[in-house]
């Protein structure tokens, strides 16, 4: 696996951001998956970093290479006896992807203004970090995913203080709903905040959930700045 993470910038530049948002792709895409939603979602003083996951065999899809932020060796989320996914690639990803938080916050960027997000495999991972960081976050987006290395969940929690927006599609068939509502209700039986949406789609991200982060985002991250100059695109 890389030793650093290579990224597809949108937004402000470093020199110019007061806020970022990193966002982590599903397995198979790349950081270019989201940067139309992060256009979306920009605002003056915003930093999207969108990176791109190391390339790996995946047991699920027949051992074929592919991006990917961890092995996934099972669907199953019923399975108890064996793990679903490779405890040692989600943590080696989350070391990376601390790696970026570090560089923000060593830039100038305050770690109370930064967002983790994730899609799919990438929400599961931001998930992961974000309940063992010791940094104050404004928050994480955990989009149509579950909670990996569960087993480990309890043992491993140190933080419950970062709010999280988490929403799936009822008619999810690649991450089942009720494996995104029971990780819900898993977290908030540990008084966790979690903002919870549902919407009528698949494993897709819609219209509406897109309006009901940015809300989220602009409470979570207000901006302080109205100069939009010096932007990547």
């Amino acid at each position: 696996m890389a030793d650093a993470l290579t990224f597809v910038e949108v937004g402000s530049n470093i020199e110019s951001a007061d806020s970022t948002i990193i966002w982590l792709h599903g397995l198979g895409a790349d950081g270019h998956d989201f940067a139309p939603v992060a256009r979306m979602l920009n605002r003056p003083g915003r930093r999207f970093i969108l990176p791109h996951a190391p390339s790996m065999p995946v047991t699920i899809n027949g051992g074929m290479w592919m991006p990917a932020w961890y092995d996934i060796l099972s669907m199953d989320p019923g399975a108890r006896d064996a793990p679903r996914e490779s405890t040692d690639d989600v943590i080696k990803s989350a070391l990376l992807v601390e790696k970026l938080i570090d560089n923000e916050i060593m830039n100038g960027i305050p770690e109370e203004r930064i967002v983790i997000a994730g899609f799919s495999q990438g929400g599961a991972l931001a998930l992961h970090l974000s309940l063992r960081s010791e940094l104050n976050l404004a928050g994480v987006i955990a989009l149509s995913c579950y909670l990996p290395v569960r087993d480990r969940f309890e043992s491993e929690l140190i933080n419950k203080k970062t709010p999280i927006f988490q929403a799936h599609g009822r008619f999810d068939m690649v991450v089942p709903y009720f494996s995104g509502l029971y990780t819900h209700e898993l977290l908030t039986s540990h008084s966790i905040e979690v903002n919870w949406h549902e919407y009528q789609m698949g494993h897709e991200v819609c219209n509406q959930e897109i309006s009901d982060i940015s809300k989220w985002l602009d409470s979570r991250i207000p901006a302080l700045s109205n100069d939009d100059t010096n932007t990547i695109t």
